[in-house]
């Protein structure tokens, strides 16, 4: 962790179209790219060559690796999904200042659909979080802080 005590993790560089191929193959786990565009097609009005792109791009980023098969590339993900979106969400709130990080969260916790079984989970969390939180997280924006300003 770095002096403010956030993660340091690499950030995870894909965006929000990539996302949505990932997604598809994180469900299949092995498809092909017609399946892949077959699907796409259902959600989005993408043309084949903008989700050929896609998988290109993350072929090269590594996300997705292809097999030759019969004489068709199968795809597969070379990165597990919830190991992908813990590094990409920690990488984004190490851009937020860490004196409004509850403050994002709960917005979050309000804005989404969560499963009862989800919320147990969260509840367990935060109490075990209490028990060692401080009570006050200081504002990482500026390099002396700014809690006055935040």
């Amino acid at each position: 962790m770095d002096t403010a005590g956030k993660k340091e993790q690499k950030k995870v560089e894909i965006s929000s179209a990539e996302w949505q191929i990932m997604r598809i193959v994180w469900t299949l786990n092995r498809v092909t790219s017609s399946e892949i565009i077959n699907l796409m097609q259902k959600k989005q009005t993408w043309s084949d060559s903008t989700i050929k792109t896609l998988i290109t791009r993350l072929t090269k980023k590594e996300f997705l690796s292809r097999v030759k098969e019969n004489g068709r590339y199968i795809y597969s993900a070379t990165v597990s999904e919830q190991d992908t979106m813990d590094k990409y969400a920690n990488g984004l709130f190490n851009d937020f200042c860490a004196h409004k990080t509850g403050l994002v969260l709960n917005e979050l916790i309000d804005s989404l659909e969560i499963s009862q079984k989800d919320i147990k989970k969260l509840q367990v969390t935060l109490d075990k979080k209490l028990k060692t939180a401080p009570e006050h997280v200081k504002c990482d924006c500026l390099p002396d802080g700014c809690d006055d300003m935040c």
